[in-house]
């Protein structure tokens, strides 16, 4: 899936013929990059975790979306991932995935796509949590001649969509899919987990995602309900996790980048950060403490996660080329396509000329990512190097 290394690098940029982007210099800014040497250890970090819990790691694709980078996440044989679109699922069907999980309540107007895909061979798993998502599904698997697997979606600390284990519906809307041959299972998502702050939360927050799941399953089952698959996971937890007994299966898709969030709740740390935005900068307001850059919430995102943490992070925090951190520096501010760079803590506001290229570590690597076409890919294994090389460029996957 490699692609040269001179594409347009954002969806601002014209697709007329450019040079060769050779090193971090050399594409227009703003543009996302990726270290490789990052992306891969933090990849290695959680498979192992997996191994050691005993349970299929089912990566979610949502936070990369890219074919490019999933071929990292195995070793030659297509693993099972989750999406977050139908575009990513026809995406990932196209490059040879065919166990997918869709992790985000079914509607009626998709069945088309979904039933599409699996008259294609792909396992392709949906989500719901009501009597009515039940329904038409099971509707929908019948006038199609094709079984739709779907999962219950469990609410395991009340932070969005799910069924509580003990919710009276539970086993009806289980039943609806199971007359239909399309209950595959439970899957429950710890979204409260990033707002867990240290070890002891998030392992608290780990072990509450599974018993819920868990508790789920074995209701279902007491009823005489199949449940072959017991989903659960999100990055902290699937870090977190001490004992996965009942689990079947473990999701996370952060952990592939990671951001400042996950930096300022502990689970990883600022180096383990393997995504990055380079930007110019364009001026300077002295009589604020400022320097501009042609990077604002265009190329960032407007996220601002790591606002009810200790630290707050603005925007983003500011390190050179190399990625070394420049001290005291962060981007405070943002508009359009302007970014503001400002000393906190005492430090000295750097002598910074126009042109001098930056890059900023995000917030939310899914919000930053999705802001940009794909990655440049870089080796952060060679320390110190001013002007690191583009070995590649990876594509995304856009649209829903």
């Amino acid at each position: 899936m490699n692609t040269p290394a001179n594409p347009p690098v954002n969806a601002h940029e014209s697709t007329s013929p450019v040079p060769p982007a050779r090193t971090l210099a050399d594409p227009d800014t703003p543009f996302a990059v990726v270290d490789g040497a990052v992306m891969r250890r933090n990849i290695a970090r959680l498979k192992d975790r997996a191994d050691r819990l005993a349970v299929t790691l089912r990566p979610h694709v949502k936070t990369a979306k890219s074919l490019d980078v999933a071929s990292f996440l195995h070793t030659g044989t297509p693993c099972p991932v989750t999406v977050s679109t139908l575009a990513e699922a026809e995406a990932f069907a196209d490059g040879g995935y065919s166990d997918i999980t869709y992790a985000v309540g079914i509607e009626p107007h998709k069945l088309p796509r979904v039933i599409a895909l699996l008259r294609r061979g792909v396992t392709l798993r949906v989500l719901l949590d009501s009597t009515e998502q039940a329904t038409f599904v099971a509707e929908a698997a019948r006038r199609a001649g094709i079984p739709v697997p779907a999962q219950l979606e469990i609410d395991c600390d009340g932070h969005r969509g799910g069924l509580r284990p003990d919710a009276p519906g539970l086993v009806a809307i289980g039943r609806i899919l199971h007359d239909a041959g399309c209950l595959d299972g439970v899957l429950t998502h710890a979204g409260e987990s990033y707002f867990a702050h240290g070890a002891e939360e998030q392992r608290l927050a780990a072990k509450n995602e599974r018993d819920t799941a868990v508790a789920a399953a074995e209701r279902l089952r007491a009823a005489g309900l199949p449940v072959n698959v017991v989903s659960v996971g999100s990055t902290p937890t699937a870090h977190a996790a001490e004992d996965l007994t009942g689990v079947t299966e473990l999701r996370a898709g952060n952990y592939v980048f990671f951001d400042l969030v996950m930096a300022g709740l502990g689970v990883c740390r600022v180096d383990d950060i393997a995504l990055s935005v380079v930007v110019t900068v364009i001026g300077h307001r002295p009589e604020h403490g400022w320097i501009m850059t042609d990077g604002g919430w265009m190329a960032m995102s407007r996220d601002r996660g790591t606002a009810a943490q200790a630290q707050d992070q603005g925007y983003g925090l500011v390190a050179d080329l190399a990625g070394n951190l420049v001290p005291g520096l962060v981007m405070t501010a943002a508009s359009q396509e302007h970014g503001t760079l400002a000393a906190r803590d005492g430090a000295v506001l750097p002598d910074l000329p126009v042109g001098a290229r930056l890059r900023i570590l995000p917030n939310h690597a899914c919000a930053t990512a999705a802001q940009h076409r794909g990655y440049h890919v870089i080796d952060g294994t060679r320390p110190n190097d001013p002007a690191p090389g583009i070995e590649t460029f990876w594509e995304r996957v856009t649209g829903w």
